[in-house]
């Protein structure tokens, strides 16, 4: 049983099934919405920097492209499977129907380590990518992103050799990429921004002051970091942060019960999102055991790290004092966990909802690029402001007014509208 807690793609599937039941769907839309449209597997052999031959494993899944080009970071992971990547591409579906924006979902991946490669064999990962998917990726059909171990330098080389093979300028064909070469301003932001703000919005539907809660995040990489910082600057406090140890390949978390200090924490990390443990002692923090962060006495949990970290035994660690679960990372809670956390009353806002301000972000950026006019950071993060608000408060609505899980108002909101665009285009 435990191995299959831990199958994403199953995790998925079990979530869609349960919506499809109370959405009485047909067996055809069942069956086109619970599965890929496309799967794309294939090897990419790169020459080392020792001259040696290796080929990298990489995957590209688009699950439904009913309502736009399909939308999906590339990640770079050791562990990275085909069916994480079909759950992520999956939710990916449901996280741009539920913000309302009109793309699809896809996923990207290859098995390998960015730790242990130089950056000229990064460089040629991401272009063998790009050469093994150039008929199948593009502006109008399907548009990757940055995710877990890549960044802007790699969307970068990745959008030089699309050019290279299409011959034209294209900067809407990935998005992710550095200010000034077609990327947007509050991108960097966006995700952690989001999930803060559908948590100030939360906080308020409970008549809870901001300035009167504790947070506890696991994961300090980028979404992690931003949520910290906006909760920080509308009068919340964290009092304990997880970060993954590439030294010891070990996790560990960090509490101060006076609050983390951002700044002081973002001088001890490597660029992966690892805090020194010897430094943040010097600063005063207490170094727990990583899974330390979901014990914590707070009113709200922000997971923003892998998934499936809130599973059947570690949800039994959460506290009675933890009003809402903020899902900063994707599928980071299981189904049998959901049941606990139901049962405890706990306000869940759910990830493809929470953190849906990357996607949102991503979406803007491909809008710039396409009209090649950019925006202002202030006018960026207003309009995500709006968008994520306004998402949340149509989930929130619906939950309260039929007495359903956040998770499965949000999965009807999504699925019905994935469904009926798929209907209206006479798939089924």
């Amino acid at each position: 049983m435990a191995g299959k807690e831990f199958n994403a793609f199953e995790m998925a599937q079990a979530q869609f099934d349960k919506v499809a039941n109370i959405l009485n769907l047909d067996e055809g839309t069942r069956e086109l919405l619970r599965n890929p449209l496309r799967e794309y597997h294939f090897s990419i052999p790169i020459t080392m920097d020792d001259g040696t031959k290796k080929v990298y494993k990489g995957f590209r899944v688009q699950h439904n492209d009913s309502r736009g080009p399909a939308k999906g970071g590339i990640r770079f992971h050791p562990q990275e499977t085909v069916d994480t990547v079909k759950a992520l591409a999956t939710w990916m579906t449901w996280k741009c129907a539920v913000v309302d924006i009109p793309l699809g979902g896809g996923k990207g991946g290859v098995i390998c380590d960015p730790h242990n490669l130089s950056m000229r064999e990064q460089e040629q990962i991401c272009r063998g990518w790009v050469r093994q998917m150039a008929k199948n990726v593009g502006p109008i059909n399907d548009v990757p992103a940055p995710d877990v171990m890549t960044n802007g330098q790699h969307m970068l080389w990745m959008l030089d050799e699309y050019e290279t093979i299409s011959g034209g300028k294209n900067p809407g064909f990935i998005t992710g990429k550095p200010v000034g070469m077609g990327g947007s301003l509050g991108r960097t932001e966006a995700t952690g921004y989001g999930v803060i703000y559908t948590v100030r919005e939360a906080l308020k539907d409970m008549n809870i002051k901001i300035e009167d809660t504790t947070a506890s995040v696991q994961g300090f990489g980028n979404v992690s970091q931003y949520a910290i910082q906006l909760f920080s600057q509308l009068g919340g406090k964290v009092i304990c942060v997880s970060s993954w140890d590439q030294n010891d390949q070990t996790s560990y978390s960090f509490k101060k019960l006076e609050g983390v200090n951002l700044d002081e924490l973002r001088k001890i990390t490597d660029k992966f999102g690892g805090i020194d443990k010897a430094k943040a002692k010097e600063a005063g923090y207490e170094v727990l055991d990583g899974g330390a962060w979901i014990e914590q006495e707070v009113n709200i949990l922000i997971p923003a790290a892998l998934e499936n970290q809130i599973n059947s035994k570690t949800v039994l660690k959460i506290k009675d004092s933890v009003k809402i679960i903020a899902e900063g990372a994707n599928g980071p809670t299981t189904p049998e966990a959901d049941k606990v956390i139901f049962e405890k009353g706990i306000w869940v806002i759910p990830d493809f909802l929470a953190n849906a301000g990357g996607v949102t972000c991503s979406y803007f950026e491909q809008v710039q690029c396409n009209m090649n006019y950019f925006w202002e950071k202030d006018e960026v993060l207003g309009k995500l402001d709006l968008k994520m608000t306004s998402a949340y408060s149509a989930v929130s609505e619906l939950a309260r007014k039929k007495k359903l899980y956040m998770r499965d108002a949000a999965y009807l909101i999504a699925i019905q509208r994935v469904a009926q665009a798929c209907k209206d285009r006479g798939w089924v």
